[in-house]
């Protein structure tokens, strides 16, 4: 049986999703942690097969010790070099992590719904099918770090996600968003569908239909990828617009 996989959470109801169930299909085990109610980090992922921060509404300029906290304990699976997803919130934690600007669109457009995704050659190495919108849940982005691969692009927040050290990942869009959590993030947080450049609620649906199974596709192939991470050689330093 492969070791554990660490899973860190931010709300109460929050879980892992499609990605908690691609893990538990390749008989992983997930060790869930929520620091934000007072669970501990781990000092080492020895015992585990890596780690996942998710999504949450916080920011990583928040002042909360559980904040700070999390992003300095991202040092832990850099170090040992263990496979490591950032998802939404977590890709943030990690860009700022590696000292990349994270912060709002300049002309305040956010990214709820669907929206196009281009994977680069180092994206179509990872993952040879990608899915050609994914869904996203986001006011905030990020450039892309020092030393660290750019895997795919988008229009509005041009950087999508990204590899550092060929072990960890920053994915900025929602892989693991089920339609259960589609239906709960749409009625609880509706008031964001208002916010510039957002998509109207039932547009998320009607494109889930269209988008849903090459996402799923595309999930399935990257778990494969993560869980047995090649070396990557770093990539040059970059800024994006």
């Amino acid at each position: 049986m492969p070791a554990p996989v660490l899973i860190v959470l931010h709300q109460e109801q929050s879980t892992p999703g499609r990605v908690g169930q691609a893990l538990r299909h390749r008989g992983c085990a997930l060790d869930i942690r929520r620091p934000r109610f007072g669970d501990p980090l781990p000092p080492t992922l020895q015992e585990y097969s890596g780690a996942i921060i998710f999504g949450g509404p916080m920011s990583v300029s928040d002042k909360d010790e559980f904040v700070r906290r999390e992003i300095d304990w991202i040092a832990v699976p850099l170090k040992e070099k263990k496979p490591f997803p950032g998802i939404c919130l977590g890709a943030q934690m990690l860009a700022h992590h590696l000292g990349a600007r994270v912060g709002y669109h300049p002309h305040g457009h956010v990214e709820i719904g669907y929206y196009p995704i281009r994977p680069t050659e180092v994206g179509r190495a990872v993952c040879a099918d990608w899915p050609e919108n994914v869904y996203q849940w986001h006011r905030e982005g990020f450039d892309l770090p020092c030393d660290c691969a750019l895997v795919a692009e988008g229009d509005v927040f041009p950087v999508q996600a990204f590899r550092h050290n060929g072990a960890a990942y920053g994915l900025q869009f929602h892989p693991d968003v089920t339609h259960a959590t589609m239906c709960r993030w749409t009625t609880r947080g509706h008031e964001r569908l208002a916010l510039p450049g957002a998509k109207p609620r039932g547009a998320h649906f009607s494109d889930r239909a269209v988008y849903d199974l090459a996402a799923r596709a595309w999930l399935a192939t990257f778990v494969d990828q993560w869980l047995a991470p090649r070396t990557a050689r770093p990539a040059p330093c970059a800024m994006a617009g």
